[in-house]
């Protein structure tokens, strides 16, 4: 335990080298940790991912600097993680989890015809629905079939025939 100690220092008295191995530490270790939760952990980024992902940061960061033990913070990770895992493939079984924990489609446009309170209430602007459209090569609405904001915050555009 003192070697441990003399490694990555304790609560509140850490060095400058004991927080770079701490750094090393939490590096590799939320590496193994994305790695064994699988690649949607933040790949696709959903309201799921999006808060994991802040409180992960922030555990990990209070480790880090010495403001909280480091062994339960990492173990309070690991369970977030778990957690985050356990969510994630339950909302890929059921619908309605799903939208509850990653929200749902809204449709922008169709045809060619805006939806312009699923824009306000979205949020999305027309600069923005613009911006989807050209990284599509459609120089307008009227060359979409429809237009939708993803859960994961993307626009995607399905053009028109």
């Amino acid at each position: 335990m003192l070697f441990l100690q003399d490694v990555f220092g304790t609560m509140h008295q850490v060095t400058w080298w004991q927080e770079c191995a701490r750094a090393a530490l939490i590096f590799f270790y939320g590496l193994a940790l994305v790695r064994l939760a699988g690649r949607r952990v933040f790949g696709k980024w959903s309201a799921l991912d999006i808060i994991v992902s802040i409180i992960v940061g922030s555990n990990l960061s209070r480790a880090l600097t010495g403001s909280a033990p480091l062994g339960g913070t990492l173990l309070a990770t690991m369970l977030l993680m778990g957690l985050h895992w356990v969510l994630a493939h339950a909302a890929s079984l059921s619908p309605r989890l799903s939208r509850v924990l990653e929200g749902g489609a809204i449709e922008l446009a169709v045809g060619g015809d805006r939806r312009q309170s699923a824009l306000v209430r979205a949020a999305v602007s027309e600069a923005d629905l613009g911006e989807a459209l050209r990284q599509q090569g459609i120089e307008g609405l009227a060359e979409a079939k429809r237009v939708t904001l993803e859960p994961s915050g993307k626009i995607t555009v399905m053009k028109a025939k």
